[in-house]
């Protein structure tokens, strides 16, 4: 599902089962985060899958990246693989205005 820089950022404060999951490349990921974040880089391609594929089904995932075209279709991906519920930033990091810290 997409929502707007707002939206998600809301939802994931409030959501005690929250994960922010930012699926950028290491480079992009050094440059500056939002906070609680972890990095499984797409373009990792099967690696990206066998990352995705250990973490927790129950959880609630809150997918971003540089524009959200990256952080989409990892949420189409993650839906393939059994998880029940992603949301994808959209706009990215790029036009986010929220807090941002360093990993």
């Amino acid at each position: 599902m997409n929502l707007s820089e707002q939206e998600w950022w809301d939802k994931a404060q409030k959501d005690s089962n929250a994960v922010i999951l930012d699926v950028r490349t290491q480079d992009e990921w050094n440059r500056g985060i939002i906070p609680g974040a972890i990095n499984i880089d797409i373009y990792k391609g099967q690696g990206f899958i066998y990352a995705v594929e250990e973490l927790d089904k129950t959880k609630n995932y809150y997918v971003y990246c540089a524009a959200g075209a990256r952080s989409g279709q990892a949420c189409g991906i993650m839906s393939q693989l059994g998880f029940e519920t992603t949301y994808n930033l959209v706009g990215g990091i790029s036009q986010w205005g929220g807090p941002v810290t360093m990993p």
